[in-house]
């Protein structure tokens, strides 16, 4: 046996194979989450040939597969956006039903399961190529230039090809397997990970005035593990859906162990049906998102402490006597994995101090939510995401787009944030398109040409 280490039990040696070459395209994305999704509309919209690669049998990452329906909470009066097409999954959201008002901000909801019709309109209206049920196997290099991927599927392995490939894995698998150097967040500094779900039969009247009776804010954030944040000071006065004092009281009577004093967080949207979603509140610490045993253990604990949670809601909230599980996400959300050395990496200043670039391809406002630090867009500052910070090193043909962007720990807490992903993913795919149409390598596109067809797009880039 050959290369054994403590993880590997040997090796076996695959024969050389002859892969087919099925499809081949201009700009092909691989992750359809808010980053993915948002590159594949806007390099379409370019005027470029794109294909969508997905390993999930529908488009929205973030959105559909882990239900996070929060795209925009942090939206406030005097809150700066980029618009473009975030703004614009929420308003076709709204347009096609799948969207309610959001409770803590001035945003709305986008329903899980009804944004994966909205995504697909929004691919068959663009001409984008779909390719969902296709797992990410290989890069397919040519020295330092990527030109395509391998998938593994139902099919078996088959091949894709592309003038310009974008990583919109979340994870930088794409980049990383290219031989990018990227940077993987030690395990014990990780952001926690959460299962989401959603409540039916939620009596809203009884549980509406139950908040009412005990508001909560910002202040309130102080469950202990995740839920212990630092804020700016004028968020401490801020409504918050936040809900902790039904666990608290579990692990009183017994309900909960004493050590899982971390089941805490917020509800979106009380629904006329009886429908409490979007329950953010399972959130545990110790897993990395690109290991598939963690994976596992962790989708698995996450619903038995679901099941936890819906029982001391029953018991300890106003209106959720008789709640019931709707659904689960159909996968854990991760918050925090690996990230590309850029050409450059976002910093922290960058994040507080309203960072300004030459190369900028969106705004993003003044909203930091990780690593036990919250501070809300209510003054109207905001910050520039530069291109550079999707730019991988050492390989061509090949941007990143959503939280796998460079940056520090402070500025990734920001830039993760599904909104940021979708201002990441539209700059990609817009430069992706240009530098085809141009004939122009990534790195040198024309950056005036980018922010022209930004602003055609609808978005705001100073």
């Amino acid at each position: 046996m050959e290369n054994v280490d403590k993880n590997s039990l040997g090796s076996i040696v695959e024969p050389e194979r002859r892969i087919d070459v099925i499809h081949e395209t201009d700009v092909l994305v691989i992750g359809s989450g808010p980053g993915g999704l948002a590159a594949a509309l806007a390099a379409a919209r370019a005027g470029v040939e794109v294909t969508l690669v997905e390993r999930f049998g529908c488009f929205g990452g973030n959105m559909t597969v882990v239900g996070v329906e929060g795209f925009a909470w942090y939206r406030h009066d005097k809150t700066v956006e980029a618009d473009g097409i975030g703004r614009e999954f929420e308003e076709r959201a709204k347009e096609m039903g799948a969207a309610v008002p959001e409770s803590q901000s001035q945003s709305y909801e986008i329903d899980a399961e009804g944004f994966k019709v909205v995504a697909d309109r929004l691919v068959q209206e663009a001409g984008v190529y779909p390719m969902l049920h296709r797992l990410f196997v290989a890069p397919i290099m040519n020295g330092d230039t990527i030109g395509g991927i391998i998938t593994e599927s139902k099919a078996g392995r088959e091949a894709i090809l592309a003038k310009r490939v974008i990583d919109a894995t979340g994870d930088a698998d794409i980049a990383e397997r290219a031989g990018a150097p990227t940077y993987l967040t030690p395990k014990e500094r990780m952001m926690a990970v959460s299962v989401m779900f959603h409540l039916a039969g939620v009596d809203k009247k009884a549980f509406i005035e139950g908040v009412k009776a005990d508001p909560q804010t910002y202040k309130d954030w102080d469950g202990g593990g995740e839920w212990s944040i630092e804020t700016s000071g004028k968020e401490d006065d801020m409504f918050s859906p936040f809900l902790k004092k039904p666990f608290d009281q579990a692990i009183e009577c017994g309900l909960i162990p004493p050590h899982l004093n971390t089941i805490s967080g917020t509800w979106g949207a009380m629904h006329d049906t009886g429908e409490l979603t979007y329950m953010n509140l399972i959130q545990m610490d110790g897993c990395d998102g690109t290991e598939p045993g963690d994976l596992t253990r962790f989708e698995i604990e996450g619903r038995r402490q679901s099941l936890l949670a819906i029982e001391a809601l029953r018991r300890f909230t106003p209106g959720c006597a008789n709640a019931r599980l709707r659904n689960f996400g159909m996968s854990i959300g991760i918050r925090d994995t690996r990230k590309i050395d850029a050409r450059y990496n976002m910093t922290e200043q960058d994040t507080r101090e309203q960072g300004r670039f030459e190369d900028s391809i969106g705004i993003y406002p003044e909203f930091i939510d990780g690593y036990g630090l919250l501070i809300l867009p209510t003054t109207g500052r905001y910050m520039h995401i530069p291109y550079r910070a999707l730019l991988p090193k050492r390989i061509r043909n090949l941007l990143v787009a959503g939280r796998s962007i460079g940056g520090d720990r402070i500025s990734h807490a920001a830039t993760r944030n599904m909104s940021c992903c979708a201002v990441t993913g539209q700059g990609a795919g817009i430069a992706a398109a240009l530098s085809i149409k141009t004939g122009r390598n990534l790195d040198t596109v024309d950056l005036a040409d980018v922010q022209k067809e930004l602003s055609r797009q609808g978005v705001r880039y100073l």
